[in-house]
């Protein structure tokens, strides 16, 4: 009984635990746009939480892409703008030179 006893804390553990990680992500869409862009350009690469159950990365330029990714301007949902250019997003090109 025991066994069961601690299986069943660690579980709780686990779980209040990856709900602190998860709250721990800043939420796009409770910031301005503007504060949106500047968290981007000052951090480099973020990832933020964009609706109930989505999430995006953004980033401040090409650097933060991987060899071979192109970065392509990418929407987000703002308090103040449902469609802010928040940054950029890392993504295969459609035709390699």
């Amino acid at each position: 009984m025991k066994s069961m006893t601690k299986i069943a804390s660690i579980a709780v553990l686990i779980v209040l635990a990856s709900g602190q990680f998860a709250a721990a992500r800043p939420d796009l869409r409770l910031m301005t746009c503007l504060e949106a862009q500047h968290m981007v350009k000052r951090n480099g690469s973020v990832v933020v939480t964009t609706g109930p159950y989505t999430f995006s990365r953004y980033v401040s330029d090409r650097r933060y892409c991987d060899r071979g990714q192109a970065a392509f301007p990418q929407l987000g949902p703002t308090r103040d703008n449902p469609k802010c250019l928040v940054g950029l997003e890392c993504r295969q090109p459609l035709f390699s030179n």
